[in-house]
């Protein structure tokens, strides 16, 4: 199941399906609907076409303003998806990148990705994102694609709070989360990466750059149980500071839930 739900593109990294899983009262998440990636700036012809098979009716970018100028997406002709984003910034920078200043060595790094997913669910430029994101799957279910930079911070945060809602076993979350350490081209992103991080920051040594462009189980277990801790529950973050009541969480299962 893990390589079926890998889309393997040559320039848009860390493409698959986050459906398919098993989820509340032993209902399956419906496949070929929630898809997410990393940018899309170096997507090939053939990549755009694949992409375009997919029938994308909403693509939520995650990315803020500054970084979807850096790296504007590419769209295959006839691309007529709705795209979503926020206005302003949704992060000073790209989680991994913000993490590499100061992070001279792998542990310093690893610190740093920490303390940002220990505060990603308050984030006050995130959260309204996150928001637009759960009012997108809300709609009528049709194809959807969510996606930052990489693929695998915000990215991987949000996708993480959807499963929830839809009963994924936090297991199975986890697992479908680290995926992002074997999905799609591994060392062309992180090469892109160091290029990145290197040209903002200089000389970070290869194990630092990997730290930073790879994800740990903590990370995302961290980002959760601290949201738990401040509200209660999962649930309770949703509604209070997502705006995902019962009545939502319900909807959303009725959309993507089948037996």
């Amino acid at each position: 199941m893990t390589e079926a739900r890998i889309l393997p593109l040559e320039g848009i990294h860390n493409f698959r399906d986050y459906g398919g899983y098993e989820g509340l009262d032993g209902r399956k998440v419906r496949s070929g609907l929630l898809w997410r990636s990393a940018q899309h700036g170096e997507a090939t012809d053939a990549d755009l076409a694949e992409v375009q098979r997919l029938g994308l009716a909403t693509v939520i970018d995650l990315r803020g303003t500054s970084e979807r100028m850096a790296n504007p997406c590419r769209r295959a002709p006839g691309f007529a998806a709705e795209v979503l984003h926020s206005p302003g910034e949704t992060a000073g920078l790209a989680l991994h990148v913000e993490a590499a200043e100061g992070a001279l060595t792998r542990e310093q790094a690893r610190a740093a990705m920490m303390r940002l997913y220990e505060g990603i669910a308050h984030r006050d430029n995130f959260v309204p994102m996150l928001r637009t994101y759960f009012d997108a799957l809300l709609r009528a279910p049709q194809p959807s694609l969510v996606h930052c930079v990489a693929g695998k911070d915000r990215t991987g945060f949000a996708v993480a709070l959807a499963q929830h809602v839809l009963g994924v076993a936090r297991d199975a979350i986890v697992a479908d989360y680290l995926l992002t350490n074997v999905a799609g081209n591994i060392e062309r992103r992180i090469e892109q990466g160091a290029e990145t991080i290197r040209a903002k920051y200089g000389s970070i040594d290869e194990a630092t750059i990997r730290t930073l462009m790879g994800v740990e189980e903590d990370y995302i277990v961290t980002a959760l149980d601290r949201a738990e801790a401040a509200h209660g529950s999962l649930d309770s973050y949703l509604e209070t500071v997502l705006g995902v009541d019962a009545a939502a969480r319900e909807r959303l299962r009725a959309h993507y839930l089948v037996d």
